[in-house]
This record gives structure tokens, C-alpha cells and sequence, in this order.
């Protein structure tokens, strides 16, 4: 494991830690956002490229950022209106994204600097990174200790576990929000990408993109991605529930770039998953490699619980409480398709 420092105009450490494993796969992740910044992958010619959007200097990640590889949390996604109600008290917390609350607020997790430290316990290899988010941090209650680590196997398995405990009663919600292009950071559309939802149904969403009813059938509609079938115009920013038979880890999404055959699979013990398909990347951003990121220039997966929780009781708990352990994991497999 490689490990280096940089520093922000202010001074500010920001500590990197490089590793890989058996099979050539590579992993960057910082202390700041708990940011993957690179993941390097092989495509059925054995050609390695990072397949992970980032910024082409750290400072790009202190502004003007669409949460490139961050954690984001207290509560990822949105909440309306920008306040919830718990045990009787109503909590406002800061907007970010009109009057409402994207991704835990104007200064979420991905804008935080998380303590880290590598780690090698056999044939995985990894990092923990551990993060004190103070009572009433953008309105939210309670004292949260919250806890990443990612764990690389030499099965081409990187595994993402989540930890944490209030001292209050609170909402808890983290994911990872890695924009990928399985053709490598930098090439171009997404559209052609193959994707396939282990998804029967979804949260159909109002002009803010706040959940405007019950999860319905994907059946009949531009969402039905239950059989593989390229991304193309189904442009989505939109929940999707994962068909579970049991507790644990359930397979969430397989995509592949038919180009270069790479492919990711992600299973997770989380309710639903995000997919969004960088539809407000503008040309704005530079990337790593130099080139801009255009619209569909890559796409997330974020496994996670309902958007907008607290106003719908009938979604799935999202409140943790003192003396209880939030726990969530989601894998993500990494290989190539032949042929």
C-alpha cells in the first residue's frame, strides 16, 4: 500500500492511500469525502484504465463538485422542504438544492475530513475511515460516529461496510456516489452501456425529484430494466427497489460496456438503489484525464434507503436511535465479458 499527503490552500493534510491486489486491480481513496479518486480495471484485452470520474486537481473537490466519489450522508438523496419532524421536535436543516436538502446539506460528508488508515488482513487490503458529525451539523440531531471502510479482495470484489451510533435519535442514510464509465474516466456517453435492475419496482418522482407516491411496477415503462438492454435514452435520476427473497446481501445491478467488455456488478443489503445517469454533467468539469464531462459522461449506482423518508412513514426506517447500530454493506465485482 502507497500512501501520500497533499494539502489544500488552506493547509489542510489530505492523506491518500493506493492499493491493489492480486490481479492488477488498483484503488485510490483520500480522507476528504472518503473519496475514491481512482479505480484502475482491465478490459477484455487486458488494458487497465481508471473507470471512476474525478477532478483533474484536489481543489476541484472543495467546490463545484457533483460528489464525485464521495460518502454522502447524513442522509443521501433528498429531503423536502428542507426540514423533518422526530419525536415531536421539527428540525430545519440547511438547503442546498432549492428548499430542499440534497445529499446531508451545504457541507455533507463528502466535504469532510475523515480520519483514515490502511490496512492488510490476508489477501484484502483496505482503508478505514472514521468521522465525528457533531450534534445539529446541518440541523441534524444528535452526535453521529460514523464509519467507512473499503475492502479490496483478489476476487475483484471491493466491499463498502457502513457503521454508526448517535447519542440522539437521528436519520442515518450513507452511500457511495462513484460516477463510473466502464469504458474508461474520459471516453465519452455512457448510453451505450448495458444495464440490467434487479427491480421490479420504482419511486416515480415530481419536478424536484422528490418521491410523489408509492413505489410502482416498472412493467410497461421506460423503466423496466429487469432484462439487460443499453442505457440509451432512458435518462434516469430515479430510486429503484431492489427484489429481495431474504435479509443480506441481494443483487442490485449488472451493467457492461460492450466496447470494451468491462463489467460491474453490485449486490447490497440496502432497500433500494439510485441510478442516475449524470444528466446535470454540463462540460463544466475537466476531468482527470483532461477531457471535459459532457451530459451521460458517467452514471452512479447508490445503494441506499427511500429518498425523503421522514414525510413518508410507510418507506423503510431511516431513524437511528440511541444504543442502536446502523449497519448497511454493498459489494461491487469487477470483470470482463469475452467476445
Amino acid at each position: 500500500m502507497r500512501t501520500h499527503i497533499e494539502r489544500f490552500d488552506d493547509g489542510r493534510e489530505i492523506e491518500f492511500f493506493t492499493f491493489g491486489n492480486a490481479l492488477g486491480l488498483e484503488l485510490c481513496v483520500m480522507s476528504y469525502g472518503a473519496i475514491i479518486v481512482s479505480l484502475r480495471t482491465p478490459d477484455r484485452d487486458g488494458r487497465f484504465e481508471d473507470i471512476v470520474l474525478g477532478h483533474e486537481r484536489l481543489a476541484g473537490y472543495q467546490s463545484n463538485t457533483p460528489y464525485f466519489g464521495a460518502v454522502v450522508g447524513r442522509y443521501a438523496n433528498r429531503i423536502r422542504g428542507g426540514e423533518f419532524e422526530l419525536d415531536g421536535q421539527r428540525f430545519r436543516l440547511s438547503r442546498n438544492e432549492g428548499r430542499n436538502t440534497l445529499h446531508g446539506g451545504l457541507r455533507g460528508f463528502d466535504q469532510a475530513l475523515w480520519a483514515a488508515r490502511g490496512f492488510e488482513r490476508g489477501t484484502t487490503r483496505g482503508v478505514e475511515l472514521a468521522l465525528t458529525s457533531p450534534d445539529g451539523d446541518q440541523g441534524f440531531p444528535g452526535t453521529l460516529e460514523a464509519q467507512v471502510t473499503y475492502t479490496l479482495d483478489d476476487e475483484n470484489a471491493l466491499r463498502v461496510e457502513y457503521r454508526a451510533r448517535t447519542d440522539r435519535a437521528t436519520l442515518v442514510n450513507l452511500t457511495q456516489h462513484s460516477y463510473f464509465n466502464l469504458g474508461g474516466e474520459g471516453s465519452g456517453s455512457v448510453l451505450a452501456h448495458e444495464i440490467a435492475l434487479n427491480a421490479d419496482h420504482y419511486l416515480p418522482v415530481d419536478a424536484e425529484y422528490l418521491p410523489s407516491g408509492p413505489p410502482l411496477p416498472v412493467e410497461g415503462t421506460r423503466f423496466d430494466f429487469r432484462a439487460p438492454a443499453p442505457i440509451g435514452e432512458r435518462a434516469c435520476d430515479h430510486t429503484f427497489v431492489i427484489a429481495r427473497a431474504r435479509p443480506g446481501l441481494a443483487a442490485a445491478a449488472r451493467v457492461c460496456d460492450p466496447v470494451t467488455g468491462r463489467t460491474l456488478e453490485i449486490e447490497t443489503t440496502e432497500p433500494a438503489l439510485q441510478f442516475y445517469t449524470g444528466n446535470f454533467l454540463d462540460g463544466s468539469i475537466r476531468g482527470k484525464s483532461g477531457q471535459s464531462y459532457a451530459r451521460h459522461a458517467g452514471f452512479a449506482l447508490e445503494p441506499q434507503h427511500y429518498p425523503d423518508s421522514p414525510h413518508h412513514p410507510e418507506f423503510p426506517e431511516v431513524v437511528l436511535r440511541p444504543g442502536g447500530l446502523y449497519t448497511s454493506s454493498s459489494v461491487y465485482r469487477f470483470g470482463v465479458r469475452r467476445g
